[in-house]
């Protein structure tokens, strides 16, 4: 039989293999029947696929096939299909399991069985069966089944691959070696050069494998990093609301008490003015009357009696218009303003004084310079909250403390816990603010803050901001533009973070380490430059 007629009954036997599938399938899942049944119209289902539909049609008044659509006004009883079970029983062995190549042998043409192996020589896929027939011959090349017979052979003698070329990187057939191309190169088969190639990608494994692994470390190093951020973001949310509903309900007290204050002080001069009106009225009241009566005086014709009424009226007091008697009204004090003033401030920085013990834990409101650490060149204020550049040498004692560079420490240090303090800064100028161990050199370039790896410094160069460590600088971005600094400190999470209280505030750098001594506060200051400590 010739390999054209291999290839007719080869495709013939699979269309007649689609054309059977499709007889067997079911048309509601579409797959191959599972226990087939048949309905009184002569369709045939799985009977669980018509169970389920007819699940769904109860209550709609009828079933119906959902091929033909025929009604029956009861559900039919399912009868199973023998003659269709046992055919599915028999087809469904031939069919391609999952992770098979779904390549099948080209000479079971009546029942499509899957390949075991591809001649190459041949262009045939072979079965268990066909393959113990097949020649055993060394140019009867066989691989894993393939339909792509080209791709194993070459483009230019059609010829199998065989051979692999090392110069050249690529494979070749018998004809391709001896050709002009390939002369003289070194040229090994390709069981050989696979081998070698297994053999580098092993020493490749060899290392991938600890760098995959380091990298699933990593992975879930970042994992429990990312869980302890969403913890710590969830606690931090809980805080803050917390914190806002106390500064509500804080708010909300000041308000009722400034409001009761402004009623109290409205319903006190609101009885003062009824008092006066009401004296005021009385005193209208007894004018009146003196009105009526001098007018009726007035308008008698009697001499002796207007006369006799002299001393009753007191007009006298006002006779020939010489004397005038103004009644004044009392003065009325007004809505005491200062002191509604001085409460709402009052209350307000209490607030505010009870939320920043609450946000930064302990306040280094006492932070003070030590003179004892101050180089010669830096002069301390007498509050010792000051340090600015001196022209002129202190002549301090020389002690084992004491800078040999224009800098100080604080005589506070920090073993633990939270804190912060702020510094007010020259506009212009060299300085620079941190922290230190107290291990610290005095003495040399390695002294100071920002060169050696017991200090961590933020300061100014040339009007820009940048920090430093262990000698390594990084400029930052931003641009002086305020001259009050925040330096906060957590020592147990390892974090020194520098804020400008700039309107808005503006975070400039975080600092992330693991501390192993206390910490003090760091100052250095270059020439006519100044740095404060802000209580």
């Amino acid at each position: 039989m010739s390999k054209v007629q291999f290839h007719f009954l080869f495709l013939t036997s699979v269309m007649a293999a689609a054309d059977l599938r499709a007889e067997l399938s079911c048309s509601i899942c579409l797959s191959i029947y599972t226990d087939p049944v048949s309905l009184p119209c002569g369709h045939n289902f799985c009977r669980s696929c018509i169970g389920t539909t007819w699940d769904i049609q109860v209550g709609s008044g009828a079933y119906s096939c959902p091929e033909c659509r025929a009604e029956y006004q009861e559900r039919p009883a399912l009868y199973r299909n023998r003659t269709l079970s046992n055919t599915e029983e028999r087809f469904r062995p031939t069919e391609t399991e999952p992770g098979e190549t779904g390549i099948f042998c080209t000479y079971c043409v009546l029942s499509p069985v899957p390949a075991a192996k591809s001649c190459l020589l041949c262009e045939a896929s072979l079965c268990d069966t066909h393959l113990r027939g097949h020649s055993k011959s060394a140019e009867h090349v066989l691989t894993q089944p393939t339909d792509s017979f080209m791709e194993r052979k070459c483009s230019v003698h059609n010829k199998v691959l065989e051979y692999f070329c090392c110069e050249e990187s690529v494979c070749i057939c018998v004809y391709c070696w001896v050709s002009e191309e390939h002369r003289g190169h070194r040229v090994e088969l390709l069981s050989e050069a696979s081998e070698k190639k297994k053999e580098n990608l092993r020493k490749v494994l060899e290392k991938l494998r600890p760098e995959r692994e380091e990298t699933e470390r990593g992975a879930q190093r970042l994992q429990e990093r990312r869980r302890e951020v969403a913890e710590k973001a969830a606690g931090e949310t809980e805080r803050v609301t917390a914190l806002f509903r106390d500064i509500r309900e804080q708010l909300e007290a000041l308000e009722k008490r400034l409001l009761s204050d402004i009623s109290s002080q409205k319903e006190e001069l609101s009885l003062q003015l009824s008092d006066l009106m009401e004296q005021l009225e009385i005193k209208k009241d007894e004018l009146s009357w003196k009105i009526r009566h001098i007018e009726e005086l007035c308008n008698m014709a009697d001499p002796l009696t207007v006369l006799q009424e002299r001393e009753s009226h007191g007009a006298a007091d006002n006779e020939g218009g010489r004397e005038r008697h103004y009644i004044k009204v009392p003065a009325v004090g007004d809505l005491d303003v200062d002191l509604i003033s001085e409460t709402l401030l009052t209350g307000l920085a209490a607030i505010v004084t009870g939320v920043k013990g609450r946000i930064y834990g302990q306040e280094a409101t006492d932070l003070l310079l030590d003179i004892n650490m101050a180089g010669n060149h830096v002069s301390v204020s007498g509050d010792r909250k000051s340090a600015s550049y001196s022209f002129t040498n202190q002549h301090r004692p020389k002690t084992p403390e004491r800078f040999q560079c224009f800098q100080t420490l604080s005589s506070r240090s920090f073993p633990s816990g939270r804190h912060y303090w702020e510094v007010e800064v020259s506009e212009s100028g060299w300085w620079g603010v941190g922290v230190a161990y107290p291990s610290i050199k005095r003495r040399g370039g390695q002294s100071w803050i920002g060169n050696n790896n017991k200090s961590w410094c933020l300061c100014t160069w040339n009007n820009n901001y940048s920090v430093r460590h262990d000698r390594k600088d990084t400029n930052l971005p931003h641009v002086p533009s305020c001259r009050r600094i925040r330096i906060s400190l957590d020592y147990e999470a390892g974090r020194l973070s520098f804020y400008e209280l700039s309107e808005p505030i503006r975070h400039l750098h975080t600092f992330t380490a693991t501390f192993t001594e206390p910490l003090h506060a760091a100052f250095w200051v270059g020439r006519a430059t100044c740095v404060r400590i802000i209580s």
